[in-house]
């Protein structure tokens, strides 16, 4: 098992949202090993809290003053209520996991009114995985957690893929029609790191584009796919402003995307890398709390970068090439960007094994790029004591 990065307030109530597989549970458990442990996916105990949210308060021991975990929390949405009411009745602290936010969104856009943080698990960083880490392996097979230890990550991702058509679609009852929402996840496959085109989804899948949009709001509300927008804050030319389309793990996206004889390397290793790239992005910003906000920038006269992460801690531009190279070719985005935006960080992650300069551009190998992103991030960390 290896030692996440997320790090939490203490003695704070909290939800930690991430698709199935991320470890949520398993760091949940590990870094409360004194918590009370309530799983929904029980079933003894999940028709128990269905029917009377308000019997949690009797499965709390009088003078409990450790955290109570609540697995899958999403399964009964009116839990929250009664959370809600146990701390502030007894101070308790809670600590809601799950793997969707679309039930829950119906108790208020404000889940617990404030009296509880919201953190994200993704799947495995370069950073956390440290030593282990092999690029190779997770450009095809992604990082979820049970990855490394599988001996077949392949039938690991099939499975895993299947569980959510079967547990979280079917079940949910978010689609009435399985075997056109397994269509429309091969078509969406096909749009990994492009410019979202709903209608072309649609068309491939054969389905209304209302449908197709219900279905991408799914892959949302489950945490399995993400639209990345367009970066478009005081722009001096004209934007291309349709966002992106990202699935959270470059093993799912792989799973998903059928390949072929005719198939370009490009066509799937392109994505491939971006995706490895954005997942370990958000790890590291959302696990250690640095608040940058990711996007990606596109001129109309296609002028690309392929992300933008904007915060407090300043601007940074990154664009991704497969090559070992670098050509003139793969400085332009970034070139177009910095002009824009004088004070930016400038940076290539590219396929080659060499740091390198090109005026204001940084050439990083991608695979050091990943394992170094903390303190690309937010450079005092390496002042930082290590926790």
């Amino acid at each position: 098992m290896y030692s996440r990065m997320l790090k939490v307030a203490s003695g704070k109530s909290f939800f930690l949202f991430g698709p199935r597989g991320t470890g949520k549970t398993t760091w949940a458990r590990a870094a409360f090993p004194k918590a009370l442990y309530l799983d929904l996916l029980e079933a003894g105990l999940f028709n128990d809290l269905l029917a009377n949210p308000q019997r949690l308060e009797n499965l709390i021991p009088a003078g409990f003053n450790e955290p109570i975990i609540i697995d899958e929390v999403q399964k009964i949405p009116a839990l929250l209520d009664e959370v809600h009411r146990l701390i502030e009745k007894r101070k308790c602290i809670f600590i809601l996991t799950g793997s969707s936010a679309r039930k829950l969104r119906r108790q208020g856009p404000n889940l617990l009114a404030g009296r509880a943080l919201t953190y994200s698990m993704h799947p495995l960083s370069a950073t956390e995985m440290e030593v282990d880490f092999d690029m190779g392996r997770a450009l095809r097979f992604g990082m979820l957690p049970a990855i490394p230890s599988e001996p077949d990550p392949g039938k690991y991702l099939e499975s895993y893929v299947r569980t959510y058509l079967e547990e979280e679609i079917r079940q949910e009852g978010l689609t009435r029609n399985l075997a056109a929402f397994a269509r429309f996840l091969e078509a969406a496959s096909f749009s990994q790191g492009s410019v979202l085109s709903i209608a072309s989804v649609a068309r491939d899948c054969g389905v209304d584009r209302k449908v197709a949009e219900n279905y991408f709001a799914i892959l949302e509300d489950l945490l399995i796919g993400m639209r990345l927008p367009a970066f478009t804050k005081r722009s001096k030319r004209r934007m291309v402003s349709h966002p992106k389309f990202y699935f959270f793990d470059v093993g799912v996206f792989r799973t998903l995307r059928p390949s072929g004889p005719l198939d370009t390397p490009e066509e799937a290793e392109g994505p491939a890398l971006e995706t490895l790239l954005l997942q370990n992005l958000l790890a590291v910003n959302d696990s250690l709390g640095f608040g940058y906000k990711v996007f990606y920038w596109r001129t109309s006269n296609q002028y690309e970068v392929d992300f933008v992460l904007y915060g407090k801690e300043g601007l940074i531009a990154i664009e991704v090439k497969r090559g070992s190279r670098v050509h003139s070719d793969a400085l332009a985005g970034l070139k177009s960007f910095g002009a824009d935006y004088p004070m930016a960080r400038l940076i290539l992650a590219y396929g080659g094994t060499r740091r390198m300069q090109f005026e204001r551009i940084e050439a990083w190998p991608m695979e050091a790029l990943l394992k170094d992103l903390p303190s690309l991030l937010f450079p005092a960390i390496k002042a930082r004591p290590r926790a």
